[in-house]
């Protein structure tokens, strides 16, 4: 129980240090023009691949649910008008990052600890240090680009998707007139807080790839070590984007208050 502070600061250090090296080799290759485009490419087409459907198929019911949800509530107020603007707060300001984020961390955090584990139980990993060749460069770094190419794209299709379900909605269900809940759409979200929410889903990228690369780099113990690096992954990962999220959203209300577009 006395190691787990220190082994808890070892592993907080050796992220630190993980993160400088991709930032550094991400600079170093883009300027020098080293930078290895096809896995790059691969990357983000395996990324796309596990992540687009899904976050289409999660943006859906999320922009149903807030319509149905505040729905009521606004039919009892008489307020049917406001429906736009909760889907405005609600989809983009939280929901799409979040979502994205989840997203993520389940599906992307877990197929990059699995593949990276599965490199280092086998051995590949400390042959590839014998030859010289930097395991974070050639393989951490490409994935960390991947994944943040990708994320503006995920979080692009859960807004769009959730405010067209939540419009869906709105309009069959609680007989709101379309251009009633883009008017009031237009009025409460504001380019701001899209702009946040892109930041947010950016921000839940590079942790993800990060936390995922560490534990799957120092993956041990056959199958079992692999299993146990993904489940990690994905448990961190989500937890750090949940405190993310609300740091990132207060800072948002503190510079950038909610008013009127």
């Amino acid at each position: 129980m006395s190691k787990a502070p220190a082994q808890s600061l070892s592993t907080l250090g050796r992220s630190v240090q993980l993160t400088a090296s991709v930032v550094r080799y991400s600079i170093v290759d883009i300027v020098g023009m080293r930078m290895p485009v096809k896995e790059l490419v691969d990357q983000m087409w395996s990324l796309l691949k596990v992540t687009a459907l899904p976050a289409l198929l999660m943006a859906i019911p999320i922009g149903a649910e807030v319509s149905v949800q505040v729905g009521g509530i606004m039919n009892q107020v008489g307020a049917n008008s406001l429906a736009g603007a909760a889907s405005g707060l609600g989809v983009v300001g939280q929901g799409a990052p979040m979502a994205a984020g989840l997203l993520m961390s389940g599906a992307a955090a877990s197929a990059i600890a699995s593949d990276l584990g599965a490199r280092a139980i086998r051995e590949e990993i400390d042959a590839m240090r014998v030859m010289g060749v930097d395991p974070v460069e050639r393989l951490v770094m490409p994935r960390f680009l991947a994944m943040i190419a990708i994320a503006p794209m995920l979080c692009i299709i859960i807004v769009f998707a959730g405010v067209f379900a939540g419009l869906l909605i709105s309009a069959n269900v609680n007989n709101v007139v379309p251009g009633s809940f883009w008017q009031s759409f237009g009025a409460f979200a504001t380019p701001t807080d899209l702009a946040f929410s892109v930041v947010k889903t950016l921000l839940f990228a590079a942790i993800v790839v990060l936390i995922a690369s560490v534990r799957g780099l120092e993956a041990k113990g056959g199958p079992k070590g692999v299993a146990n690096a993904v489940n990690a992954s994905v448990v961190l990962s989500v937890f750090c984007i949940f405190l993310t999220n609300l740091l990132v959203s207060q800072l948002q209300m503190m510079f950038f208050p909610a008013r009127l577009a």
